[in-house]
């Protein structure tokens, strides 16, 4: 901690998004030809976390039947080639060039695929890289790195013709390998429930033997994933409904598809606002998942909402943007576009920290984006300020945040602007808190509140806190000039921030 804080860049290090390398990798348009799916999402990656200035699919399905036929859907065809034409226009609409766009298993295994990718060229000018299994399992497994920079394990990517997995660990792609399991494949199976079942589990056992894993964690990629965590969310009643980083135990994944297999999925469908293409697909994702859970006994289940799309733009990132936090990295994003006064947050973070002396690092990046995130909904109507700041925290689009570090965070945000929490809309979501992080939460931002006003420019040339846990005895050191500053607001909020520790206040003044 205290080394951190010394560095000359201050506690978050040298800020890496104007830098002309980060700078580069603003507008990345990215199109993904999947079997199931045509997607095209144009990210504003100068940030180390993703933002998604566009994103846009169609379940196409030109994998459908390809098993059979051996030659892609025509109707889907037709449909990915309108959808490639438009994203084309689009692109060229926002001054996105060149666009990266990539084909997995359907066009790469039909035998019209080559000519479906000299059609594309023709009329939309766009050129096809068709990767193989393992540049997909490879690409797929960067995505969740993206995301999870500490993330060790497994990645399961499941699309519409095929299946791949990755080894990831210490920021790298280890081994992979692809699998023939994607849901439109299982469709061609003869010999009913059965015989598919007998398919499903010997692929995977060759699988297992062949990454060596047992009791490892498994990270989920994919649609036909995502539906079936959403489904767990909905049979749970789990209040966060923000898929990246929701975590299932294996009991709970198949006590929901237990659940699946009674249930109405058209009713379903209707309650989580699933596609009827993707929700045809579910059963058999279900059962592959099963099998799944049973061979490779996972610790547990996360779901993952960066895939292979973000895997090309983390390809693209230089090395050290690569290192970095990617939590803290958006937060000083937002803070440069959002807050009143851009840099502000590393000398609130320098005026609070004494009071976390003891929170382990994990506690304190959380901190860091706190002070950074405090002020980037000034613009909010006053009443409403606290709940903007609690739905951005919980609800944007941040790596390297489970939910528990969303409320957590949200929550501190709210307080930052509210003494109160009682009666909030969102305190369905406080139960993923225990009652200690709660209160850590509220004192977070109480001390937010207060450094936030007790100084608008520098709080540390104002005064100084001290916190003596043992005595419980919180002092406010003033400088001269921070006794002029300490009027009744800021003694009130003074107040407040020693009442939640449950604290004796000591103020004195400096020489």
């Amino acid at each position: 901690m205290s080394a951190d804080l010394h560095d000359e860049n201050g506690p978050f290090g040298q800020p890496l998004f104007e830098d002309p390398s980060a700078r580069a990798l603003s507008r990345v348009g990215v199109v993904d030809v999947g079997s199931n799916s045509v997607r095209m999402v144009v990210f504003d990656g100068a940030a180390r976390s993703p933002a998604y200035f566009y994103n846009e699919k169609i379940m196409a399905g030109l994998g459908k039947g390809l098993a059979e036929t051996g030659r892609l859907n025509p109707e889907g065809a037709r449909r990915a080639l309108a959808a490639l034409k438009r994203f084309a226009l689009l692109a060229e609409g926002m001054h996105v060039h060149p666009m990266i766009v990539v084909a997995t298993a359907a066009v790469r295994e039909a035998e019209d695929g080559p000519a479906f990718q000299q059609q594309v060229l023709d009329e939309t000018g766009l050129k096809i890289w068709v990767i193989d299994g393992d540049e997909e399992a490879r690409l797929s497994a960067q995505g969740v790195l993206l995301g999870w920079p500490e993330a060790k394990g497994i990645v399961c990517d499941i699309g519409g013709n095929s299946m791949e997995l990755a080894r990831i660990g210490g920021g790298k792609v280890g081994k992979r390998a692809t699998s023939p399991l994607g849901p439109f494949r299982l469709q061609q199976v003869e010999g009913g429930p059965k015989k598919r079942r007998e398919h499903i589990r010997r692929i995977l056992r060759a699988l297992q033997i062949e990454l060596k894993s047992s009791g490892e964690r498994v990270y989920l990629v994919g649609g036909s994933w995502r539906v079936i965590a959403r489904l767990d969310m909905e049979r749970r009643n789990y209040p966060l409904t923000v898929l990246h980083e929701y975590r299932m135990t294996p009991k709970s994944a198949l006590d929901t598809l237990d659940w699946l297999a009674g249930s109405d999925l058209t009713l379903l469908r209707a309650r989580t606002g699933t596609s009827a293409e993707r929700m045809e697909l579910v059963p058999l994702a279900c059962e592959v998942l099963r099998e799944l859970i049973d061979i490779f006994t996972p610790s547990e289940i996360d779901i993952s909402s960066y895939g292979i799309r973000e895997g090309m733009l983390y390809e693209q990132m230089p090395e050290r943007l690569r290192a970095r936090d990617p939590l803290i990295e958006a937060a000083r994003a937002a803070e440069a576009t959002q807050a009143r006064i851009p840099g502000f947050g590393k000398k609130l973070y320098a005026f609070i920290a004494p009071l976390f002396k003891a929170s382990p690092e994990a506690r304190h990046r959380l901190i860091k984006a706190a002070c950074l995130l405090h002020d980037t909904t000034w613009r909010a109507h006053p009443d409403y300020r606290a709940e903007a700041c609690f739905d951005n925290a919980t609800r944007a689009n941040l790596g390297g945040l489970d939910h528990p570090g969303r409320v957590f965070l949200g929550l501190a945000l709210l307080h930052r602007y509210k003494n109160s929490r009682s009666g909030s809309r969102m305190e369905t979501l406080f139960r993923l808190l225990t009652e200690e992080e709660i209160t850590e939460a509220e004192i977070l931002g109480k001390a937010m509140r207060f450094g936030a006003m007790f100084s608008i420019d520098h709080p540390e040339e104002a005064g100084s806190l001290v916190w003596q846990p043992k005595r419980r005895v919180l002092e406010l050191r003033l400088t001269p000039r921070g006794a002029g500053l300490m009027g009744e607001v800021a003694q009130s909020r003074f107040s407040a921030l020693v009442q939640a520790m449950k604290a004796t206040p000591k103020i004195t003044l400096q020489e």
